[in-house]
């Protein structure tokens, strides 16, 4: 059955309605151009650094209006015999909006543009003087050059567009109505170094624009590294505490397997009682494995050796003089009881410190210090400053070493003061709580047989 042309699918729109509509919607965006600043109005360089670059716009806008004023005026009068108050009035109305050209510029063309073109409709009038330039005088054409500066400076590339096109049309106007006697070359003038002006101050915002994205994703670079440091500090942590608590548990787990047949007389529920300790701190270990296995990274195997505790604190020292850092160390011959997880965390402390100092002061003379006082560990590292001037061994630090001390200190509940000293060195100073000295430390009771953990149970 045949189907009438009014009831086949509309196909695309001819190609001069397409052309139309395109047209319109470009002279709208052109007309939404000219009515909307595309910034707020906020001040030129109000971002600036220092105060006399913040002033500066203002310094310039003022000069602008100073020298254009009165030279407009002067031109008006004698070269092209406007009367003085129809001069003065040209005058102020098309340089006095130069002041807005810091913070309001487009709003500064919608009152210079009409009065150029109004002042160009009253040279009409009298006689071409000996200066016949038509229709912008040189001090018109000068200041609306400073005008369209300071368009392309802050206002989007269609706003530029759109007053560029208004001008062009504006001259192109007025070029048509000029008497035979007028020289219209500014008309073509205004046109071509305004689009030369606009494309160099377009080019500088431009520029400015891409610094400002450049130096938000440098920030923003910076705040995700620093957040990875301390999520990798983290993971580090506890990969090391995993093995310091997995010891614990494995001898929660023989003491518990091993009850009954130390301890003669047990009852049938106490018997039970401690199979199900040992059920459960089996199944801990499990858990702790699980969640090692999610911290640790891809490729990456576990440390088979031992933690280091306090006790290598003067092995890591003879290893940092041998590299050619002269150390001391001072530690105390009776800390009492220190917890496993204070006892890592200082011996990790003095590690970066002393690597830090290796880094960033090669040569310096350091001072550790160990001690216990009123229930807390103290653990000092002070270094002097570098013997000669050079630069340092490493350039760009990862900045672990104090992410990972401020991450330890937390971890066991106390303090951390670092930062550098008046004679050019730097101080780091933890202090981390012990228990009561009669308190057993966590994790090592004295009646405890000596076990380590099993290879299935890490």
């Amino acid at each position: 059955m045949a189907t009438s042309p009014s009831s086949s699918p509309a196909g695309p729109p001819p190609p001069a309605d397409g052309l139309l509509s395109a047209a319109r919607r470009n002279l709208r965006e052109l007309a939404h151009g000219l009515s909307h600043a595309s910034h707020p109005s906020t001040p030129l360089l109000a971002d600036a650094p220092k105060q006399w670059q913040r002033l500066l716009p203002y310094v310039v806008v003022l000069a602008l209006a100073a020298t254009f004023i009165p030279v407009t005026i002067t031109v008006l009068t004698s070269q092209y015999g406007v009367p003085g108050a129809v001069a003065g009035a040209l005058g102020v109305a098309q340089a006095a909006p130069l002041l807005m050209l810091a913070h309001r510029p487009l709003q500064a063309w919608w009152i210079i543009f009409p009065a150029d073109i109004v002042g160009a409709l009253v040279l009409l009038a009298p006689d071409p003087g000996r200066l016949d330039i038509w229709p912008w005088p040189p001090p018109t054409l000068v200041a609306y050059l400073f005008l369209l500066l300071a368009l392309g400076l802050r206002e989007s590339r269609r706003t530029v567009v759109a007053v560029w096109a208004a001008t062009a049309a504006a001259g192109a106007v007025l070029h048509l109505i000029a008497p035979s006697d007028r020289a219209t070359g500014s008309a073509l003038l205004l046109p071509i170094l305004g689009a030369v002006v606009l494309v160099i101050g377009a080019a500088v915002r431009e520029r400015g624009e891409a610094t400002r994205r450049l130096a938000e994703q440098e920030t923003i670079s910076e705040a995700e590294r620093a957040q990875r440091t301390l999520l990798e500090e983290r993971t580090r942590i506890a990969r090391e505490l995993h093995d310091v608590v997995a010891h614990h548990m494995s001898v929660i787990t023989v003491q518990a397997d091993s009850a009954p047949y130390r301890i003669s007389g047990l009852s049938e529920p106490a018997r039970e009682e401690f199979a199900s300790i040992a059920a459960a701190a089996r199944e801990s270990l499990g858990e702790m494995r699980r969640l090692l296995s999610v911290l640790r990274s891809d490729g990456t195997e576990g440390d088979r050796a031992p933690q280091p505790g306090l006790d290598r604190l003067q092995q890591l020292v003879e290893a940092t003089v041998r590299a050619g850092l002269p150390v001391t160390l001072s530690r105390a011959a009776d800390l009492g009881e220190v917890p496993s997880a204070v006892d890592l965390s200082a011996y990790r402390i003095v590690q970066e410190a002393l690597a830090n100092v290796v880094r960033h002061a090669p040569g310096a003379r350091t001072q550790v210090s160990v001690r216990a006082a009123a229930g807390h560990l103290n653990v000092l590292v002070v270094n002097g400053p570098a013997p000669k001037p050079a630069s340092p061994l490493e350039n760009a630090g990862t900045g672990h070493g104090l992410v990972g001390m401020r991450e330890r200190v937390r971890l066991t509940g106390g303090t951390l003061d670092t930062g550098p000293l008046p004679d050019g060195g730097f101080r780091v100073a933890a202090r981390m709580p012990l228990p009561p000295a009669d308190a057993p430390a966590a994790g090592s009771p004295s009646d405890s047989p000596s076990v380590q953990p099993s290879s299935e149970d890490l």
